[in-house]
Formats: C-alpha cells, structure tokens, sequence
C-alpha cells in the first residue's frame, strides 16, 4: 500500500533529521513537526477512518511503529545532547585553581569607635560601668543642673543648637526652647545621679554637638566620654591616681601627666590634665609647640552644688568628674595632624589602624 511506503519514509526522515540535530531547540522543533497535533504522523492517524477496513490494522500497526521509533530516537538524541550542554557548560565556567586568588580585605570598626571602646575597658578594669543618655536634652541637664551661670557664653546660640520644643512650652532661651543638641555627655551624669543611690562609678561615651567650623583641631559633632566617681570618701588625689593610670594605659607606660588649675562650673576645684608629648619624650618640639606637654582632658572634684541639686547630700558623699573627647586622644595617640581625617571616609587613611 502507498500510505504504508509513505509511513516508512516518514520514519527514515524522520530518524536521520533527530540524529542531525544540534541543539534541543532543533529536537523540540523536529518532535512538534511530527508527533505534535498537526505533525505529519498525527495527519496519518487522523486519516484512518477514511480507509477500507481491511487496512486499518495494517496501517495502524505501522503507524504506531514509526511513534514509538521516533519516541525511542528522540529521547537517545535528548540525552546526548543534554550531556553534551552540560560538558560545554563546565568547559566555559570552569576555575583555573592555578590562578592566585584575589585576596579580600577585611573590614574593621572605626577608629573613634575602637578608642571609645579602649577608654571603656579602661575603666572598665577601675570598676567603673557604661551609662549612655539621650543627644537631644533640655537646657536644664546640658547647664542648670551642673552649675553653669544663665549667661554662661556657652548657653548663647552662637556655641550650642538650639530646636524647636514641640511640647508647647514658652520658649526660655533667647527667643528659642530650652531643647537642645547635647554640648557635653555631663547630662547622663544628672541623669544618673537622680536615678541611681551612690555610691556611682560611671563613663558616658557619645556624640555632641557644638556650634563649632571644622578645622584641624575643632569639629561639629564629635565624640566625649565623661566619667563620674561619687562615694562617701573620694579626694582629689583619687581623681589624680584614675587619670594618670588612665594616661598610662591609653599611651604607654612612660608618659606622664600634671595637673593645670582651671574653671568649670560643675567642678570645684578644677582642673587640665596635660600628658608628656610622646614625640619628643617631653623636652619639645614642633607637634607640643615646645612645651613638651600635650592637653588631654578636664577635670576636677564635683561641685556640692551639682550633688545637691541631683538629691546628693554634700555632706556624706563627695566625688569627681572628667571629660575626654575620644578623636583628641585618637590624634595623639596617632600623631593624626587634622580630625577632620577622621570623618572624611579616606580608606587610604583609615586602614592604617
């Protein structure tokens, strides 16, 4: 019969263009022209009932013949050139394990952040523990409750930020509120006097701001660390043995420090702590300005007013205070010449420490 020469041929086309087959787009292509729903074998199976039925069986035999055939074909010819894909795929992504490997650098915290945490363990080892505060205070903890005078310069909006109060209250500060950017980290220590029985060993790190142009040695917001010592039996020689084993252990063993008498509000007396150049060893030169001394912190034992205004008795318990801004002792313990590097994001000049 003419249709069963039709269906061989079909099957020995259709074998030889599945094993020429390049790629599985072609092998799709070729299984839809045949086996899908128009494919030329399909056509054949919808014809059968237009034919004698002493042909049928023959014609059907040989019809589902040529589909398992071409089934059979294609998935031999899928798997080959699934295999092959797979060998091209490999030979393209492979890793040459010759080549040396590109070396990551491996991040580290900031230096402001690793000297705030250096202070910190400092006196960590002194018994004293970490208090922190919130940077947006009212006038009374950043001044009133530390003893600064009402026209004290440093309440004047030309040294500190004022903002708007939102609570409704009448504004008390040249024409502004009595909200306010921290200047000092000295109001976690009221805050820590209200809440807390003494006796109080405390250090406050955090951010503070100041109205203040950037410049080598002076910086709009920048980091301070306050401490605070209150017990029944503290002296000024108490205050003087902390700092200088602070000085010690912050820049080495050698150095050594003294003690300029000074004014501060909520001190009394007071006092400027001065550290020996580590440059010149102390006998002068152009970083100390000659004076073979450096400036390193302020000082002093807490004024009975400030103890009394936080619900202290000055009469049982004295203590004292310091302030240390953390990018002044990064400078000279690094021989950084301008803080503003500090901020700047040079990757070039933080990675080196």
């Amino acid at each position: 019969m003419a249709i069963l020469d039709e269906l061989e041929q079909l099957r020995a086309q259709s074998l030889c263009n599945i094993e020429q087959a390049q790629d599985m787009a072609q092998l799709e292509a070729l299984r839809v022209a045949v086996l899908g729903r128009s494919g030329t074998l399909t056509a054949y199976l919808r014809q059968m009932g237009a034919l004698p039925k002493e042909d049928r069986a023959a014609v059907g035999k040989c019809a589902n013949d040529v589909r398992n055939c071409v089934e059979e074909a294609l998935g031999s010819r899928k798997a080959v050139l699934q295999e092959t894909e797979l060998e091209a795929q490999l030979a393209t992504s492979a890793v040459d394990v010759t080549l040396p490997g590109r070396s990551q650098v491996q991040g580290h915290r900031h230096l402001i952040h690793a000297i705030t945490d250096e202070i910190c363990d400092i006196f960590y080892g002194l018994g004293f523990s970490v208090a922190t505060g919130p940077e947006v205070e009212t006038d009374y903890y950043n001044f009133t409750a530390l003893n600064a005078p009402a026209d004290h310069p440093s309440r004047s909006m030309q040294d500190t930020f004022y903002l708007p109060d939102l609570s409704g209250d009448v504004a008390k500060v040249k024409g502004e509120s009595d909200v306010l950017l921290r200047t000092q980290t000295s109001g976690v220590q009221v805050h820590t006097m209200e809440n807390q029985k003494p006796p109080i060993y405390i250090v406050a790190p955090g951010k503070v701001y100041r109205r203040d142009s950037a410049d080598p040695s002076h910086l709009p917001q920048f980091t301070q660390l306050e401490g605070l010592a209150i017990d029944t039996s503290l002296r000024f020689s108490d205050l003087k043995g902390t700092l200088d084993y602070f000085c010690k252990a912050m820049f080495g063993p050698e150095r050594k420090t003294r003690f300029r008498a000074h004014y501060f509000p909520f001190t009394e007396p007071s006092a400027e702590v001065d550290v020996s150049c580590g440059i010149c060893g102390g006998t002068g030169c152009r970083f100390c300005k000659g004076t073979g001394w450096l400036e390193i912190l302020g000082c002093g034992m807490v004024d009975p007013a400030v103890l009394t205004c936080s619900g202290i008795d000055p009469e049982v318990y004295r203590g004292f205070a310091f302030g240390v801004g953390v990018e002044r002792v990064a400078a000279l313990k690094y021989d950084i010449p301008d803080l503003r590097l500090l901020l700047q994001g040079d990757m070039r000049f933080l990675r080196q420490f």
